[in-house]
């Protein structure tokens, strides 16, 4: 795992990590890693509730190494978070309906970046004799029609990231983590005996979310400029609907040039945009759990 840590930040600590071609600054603060295994059963939990759309991450192996034998037990998925930078942030919660400049730049050449490190992972994994991929960049990878969801990616990153102990989901859909909501995930599959990283949290996919944990806060519902998310949950057909129908053709006209699917305003201007707002409160409801069983 320490040799996987090194490989990832020493990219995020070089060149490629910037947040435009024309700009020094870095696109990312350095990130956080976890893995999980892909024999863990929380993975069969995704897969049913995202539905069959979603790659089992032997399905996705097997794509890219049709000839290996590798199995589900043999099958490690290391995921990273990237979190975004004071500067994006700060500049992003000021914004009230369209995205600030450096939220689309990060959301443009940023995710360049973190394809450059599937790449890079990949490759250096490549180099010591372990097969590795990226499914999100595997040519079969894509959105796809889901009863339940109105569509679905073959491969999430965020499931990827929450199974490896890394994050819990939102009102919004976005993945909380110990830096906060306002991230960009990647992974690779890889066949490699790596220790899974605890997940804290267990299977509760909304620990994290003073929504669902408290009853209150839905700041991200006050902040989204298209209504899409209120106490039900997140309308992800409406809020597709405005990034690509309003915000990437303002990013197009008034920013970058070229249209980018840009948004993220429920990241910023929200308790858990660069922390989890509910450590002490955790560690409260841990405590009180022990002094009931006697622990």
């Amino acid at each position: 795992m320490d040799r996987i840590v090194r490989i990832i930040a020493d990219y995020m600590g070089s060149s490629a990590n910037r947040l435009a071609p024309d700009r020094a600054e870095p696109a990312f603060d350095q990130p956080l890693v976890g893995v999980s295994r892909a024999d863990d059963p929380i993975w069969e939990r995704i897969v049913g509730h995202i539905g069959p759309v979603h790659w089992r991450a032997a399905e996705a192996f097997a794509l890219a190494f049709p000839d290996a034998a590798a199995s589900a037990s043999d099958l490690r998925i290391v995921s990273w978070v990237l979190p975004q930078t004071k500067a994006t942030r700060d500049d992003h919660r000021h914004s009230k309906s369209l995205p600030s400049v450096r939220w689309s730049l990060a959301r443009h050449y940023g995710e360049k970046v973190n394809e450059g490190l599937r790449r890079h992972l990949v490759d250096a994994l490549a180099a010591f004799g372990v097969q590795a991929v990226a499914p999100v960049l595997l040519p079969q990878w894509g959105y796809r029609d889901s009863r339940d969801w109105g569509f679905a990616s073959n491969w999430s990153e965020r499931h990827a990231a929450f199974a490896a102990g890394l994050g819990t989901f939102g009102l919004s859909d976005g993945l909380i983590t110990a830096r906060g909501k306002a991230v960009r995930i990647g992974s690779v599959v890889a066949a490699m005996n790596l220790e899974a990283t605890p997940r804290p949290y267990g299977e509760d996919h909304h620990a994290y979310c003073l929504h669902y944990r408290k009853g209150t806060c839905r700041a991200c519902a006050k902040r989204c400029p298209a209504k899409t998310i209120s106490s039900q949950g997140h309308d992800k057909p409406a809020c597709k609907g405005y990034v690509r129908g309003t915000a990437s053709p303002f990013v197009e006209r008034e920013q970058l040039g070229f249209p980018v699917n840009s948004c993220g305003l429920c990241q910023t201007g929200v308790p858990c945009e660069d922390r989890i707002p509910l450590v002490k409160s955790l560690e409260e409801d841990r405590l009180n759990a022990t002094h009931r069983t006697g622990g």
